[in-house]
């Protein structure tokens, strides 16, 4: 770069296309926070329900969601290097073999050319990589009891089992309002990292949360990477979190090799 420039984030080193909630604003806040300088980061805003491809009779396919094929044809001629499906609820009740399915379906609306991923698939790589077998699951509190359900199931079945879920507590002001409305009601930019850390500290040290060897906050919309680095510390065990796995997996694919520091060790290493 010359002395006359300055840094405009356009994505020398790898562009990466993610696909959001269309409410949400923690994705695109913590992707940014956490990119290195030859990263850019392009979002696409869904409105489906999850999951956000369907699958066919046999279950051997699935298509994706009409804001799912309208995303990538618009980001499609950015030329991304990694398109990732930012959605934990997606991939956690698409069923067996979902994942797999939606990332053949993105690739090939892509044309090819681009690296498809899901955040399920990320974050148990994620896992993989830091050698976590019994997290203690964070899950956000919007997140209905058919999904907290779901979420368990499906780290179970991918061989890691996790050793205690816990659903955040908001407080008292939200505890009465359905988990359907909390984000339309306002939490999705009320969220308090304080209380997250706070909770995530009781149930790591405590039974049988204390029983666990990493800690996994899912859900991509849920404000946690700014809390990885203070939880590792004071626990002693790696921390993962949503957003931070999937960018992890992006710049790997992408063979962007730069150590992010300050979010933990998964994007340091």
């Amino acid at each position: 770069m010359s002395s006359s420039s300055r840094r405009d984030n356009w994505g020398s080193a790898a562009r990466i296309a993610i696909f959001i909630v269309g409410g949400e604003a923690v994705p695109e806040a913590e992707w940014a926070a956490m990119a290195p300088d030859c990263v850019s980061i392009h979002a696409a805003r869904v409105s489906a329900p999850a999951p956000w491809a369907s699958w066919n009779a046999d279950r051997t396919e699935v298509e994706l969601a009409a804001d799912m094929r309208r995303g990538a044809e618009q980001l499609a001629t950015l030329r991304p290097t990694v398109a990732v499906l930012a959605h934990t609820s997606s991939s956690v009740v698409g069923g067996d073999g979902w994942d797999a399915a939606a990332m053949r379906a993105m690739g090939a609306a892509f044309g090819g050319t681009t690296i498809a991923r899901t955040n399920g698939q990320d974050t148990q790589d994620a896992l993989a990589a830091l050698g976590v077998r019994r997290p203690l699951l964070i899950l956000p509190p919007w997140f209905p009891p058919p999904t907290l359900a779901a979420a368990g199931d499906y780290y179970a079945r991918a061989g890691v089992a996790p050793a205690a879920l816990h659903r955040l507590d908001p407080g008292p002001a939200w505890r009465d309002i359905p988990e359907s409305e909390l984000y339309a009601r306002g939490l999705g930019i009320a969220q308090d990292l304080e209380l997250l850390v706070a909770q995530t500290l009781a149930a790591a040290t405590s039974s049988p949360g204390a029983s666990a060897d990493g800690v996994l906050i899912a859900g991509t919309g849920f404000r946690s990477v700014g809390a990885i680095d203070h939880l590792e510390r004071t626990l002693g065990r790696p921390v993962i979190t949503a957003n931070q796995a999937s960018l992890w997996r992006a710049l790997r694919l992408a063979g962007v090799g730069t150590r992010v520091a300050g979010y933990g060790r998964l994007l340091a290493t």
